[in-house]
């Protein structure tokens, strides 16, 4: 590995293609740690924030200022506590003051624009209600619709209204009773064909597909072995297996290897006995960081150590590889090297729903898997979604839209990380990952950002703690097929320091934002924010 780099902004990690002769293609990831500066100021804007927050809890508590959180009973005080103050302090005194920034409901298809319907508050971002005007036509770069499926026209749609017609919108039953359509098994089949593996089975939630099918793949005296970013559903899987769990550095090789080698040398705890089973759980591509998993070595240490790979293709799966088949197809691997294959159809599909897919290990999770016993059957319109997107994506439709979009979207993602670094924006994440984040470190600038952006008619999406690191709040960008070049070319313009110089409430938006004397501009921006007294409603 070797560190390269490119600007004062901007640091490449360049994976070269005889890097042990694992990879077949450049492996270029893009990362910086946060300036001194930058982290100094960031933790001081917490810390006002903070402060302030005290400050309020003591008016709430003494009636001069309302409260509106949940609180309880005067009755009730000397029982175990429902909800505890000081968990929910970041909650009421911090987020709440961005909070117009998300939840915002739309009235149309999730597409490269989409409609949203305008919310107001009256009491601080407590509550909203809905003004009644449509915003229309806003660009959308918050949605993970990757290959731009989730559309309300084409054949996709016709065949979900198809489907509806025929089976109706749901199945009322679980899969093991009354409610295994042929559909099913056919849509099964097309996903072990489309993986290149002996077998899948579908789930019909995304996250239950995790969350409920590790506990049966690890139990107790089994060893996780967990990268520090991976997603809420694999944690709370890991967790629920009652697996002992041991988390090593995001992508980082040397620290899995590390531990690899202890839990050999050393067994299990107190009894030193060897561990029934090591699952190491990766994801293909990181939805907060944008990076993409480096699979090739991983797959030679878990074939060192005799592990097992469970690999998340969440945000991979139809939008990275030539033909789409996700982080294997990426680096030119053989499907039947990974262990358990995992998936979601909310993404790159346009429907929802989750797949595990492997060898010698479909049968037994359809007898113990929570989520295969427990749950109802896919409805027969998603299942539909599903069917017809990947035939599409595969060719089998007799046409080649679906390889078109593939290569739109990689098109697309090149060009949007190139112009945002042109424009002296840190970005993080790997060149071929449709997530872009782009730093932001300062929680002013989450909301300041997306207000901004949503006057200029563009939906983004700001990501703070606890989602990230306390320091590196950033915006999060979904690129999709279905965006144009001209799309792109309006984004960053309206992100460009000429257009943001005269903003009133958010500082110009380029590498220049990022200097002492903007950030000085910020904490006065925080007191002012902090100041605002709200009189008793």
């Amino acid at each position: 590995m070797s560190l390269i780099l490119v600007s004062r902004f901007h640091v490449s990690q360049v994976h070269a293609a005889s890097h042990g002769g694992l990879y077949s293609r450049p492996f270029i990831e893009s990362f910086e740690e946060t300036p001194m500066l930058v982290a100094v100021f960031t933790y001081m804007s917490y810390g006002i924030l903070t402060i302030f927050g005290y400050l309020r809890d003591f008016l709430r508590h003494w009636k001069i200022e309302r409260c509106n959180i949940a609180r309880e009973k005067e009755e009730q005080k000397d029982f175990v506590p429902l909800y505890q103050d000081f968990e929910n302090f970041y909650n009421r005194n911090i987020y709440m003051r961005i909070r117009d920034s998300w939840n915002r409901p739309l009235c149309s298809v999730p597409g490269a624009k989409m409609d949203l319907l305008e919310q107001a508050t009256h009491d601080y971002n407590w509550t909203f209600h809905y003004t009644g005007r449509v915003m229309h036509d806003v660009i959308n770069l918050g949605s993970y619709n990757y290959l731009g499926f989730a559309d309300n026209t084409g054949p996709c749609a016709d065949s979900a209204a198809e489907a509806t017609m025929k089976y109706g919108v749901g199945v009322a039953s679980t899969r093991q009773e009354i409610g295994n359509l042929d559909r099913h098994e056919e849509m099964e089949k097309l996903v072990a064909k489309f993986l290149g593996v002996e077998s899948a089975m579908t789930f019909g939630m995304g996250f239950a597909t995790n969350s409920m099918n590790i506990p049966a793949l690890s139990g107790k005296g089994c060893l996780i072995l967990s990268d520090e970013l991976n997603h809420a559903s694999l944690v709370l899987g890991a967790r629920l297996s009652g697996s002992t769990i041991r988390v090593f550095k995001h992508n980082n090789m040397q620290s899995l290897e590390k531990l690899l080698r202890e839990a050999i040398v050393h067994g299990q705890p107190r009894t030193h006995r060897p561990w029934k089973k090591i699952l190491i759980v990766v994801e293909g591509i990181y939805s907060m960081e944008g990076s993409v998993v480096r699979l090739p070595e991983v797959i030679a240490l878990k074939k060192r150590y005799r592990a097992y790979l469970y690999l998340d293709e969440a945000h991979s799966i139809g939008a990275l590889g030539p033909r789409g088949r996700g982080v294997v197809d990426y680096f030119g691997l053989d499907p039947c090297d990974v262990d358990v294959m995992m998936g979601t159809f909310t993404k790159s599909f346009g429907a929802a729903g989750g797949y595990i897919a492997g060898k010698r290990l479909i049968e037994y999770l359809r007898s113990h898997s929570h989520s295969a016993v427990y749950a109802t059957s896919m409805s027969p319109p998603v299942m539909e979604q599903i069917i017809t997107s990947m035939k599409c994506i595969m060719g089998e439709d007799g046409t080649t839209m679906g390889c078109e979009r593939v290569r739109q979207l990689a098109k697309n993602t090149v060009y949007f990380r190139k112009r945002l670094r042109e424009m002296g924006f840190i970005i993080y994440g790997n060149e071929g990952s449709p997530v872009v984040p782009m730093m932001l470190y300062m929680p002013a600038k989450i909301g300041a950002f997306a207000r901004e952006m949503l006057k200029r008619n563009i939906g983004v999406v700001g990501v703070g703690f606890p989602a990230t690191p306390i320091i590196e709040s950033r915006a999060r960008f979904c690129i999709s097929a279905a965006h144009t070049k001209d799309v792109l070319d309006t984004v960053t313009n309206q992100m460009s320091l000429s257009h943001f110089r005269h903003a009133e409430s958010v500082p110009a938006l380029s590498v220049s934002w990022l200097t002492p004397q903007v950030n000085v501009q910020c904490i006065h921006t925080i007191f002012h924010f902090c100041l605002e007294f709200r009189p008793p409603l």
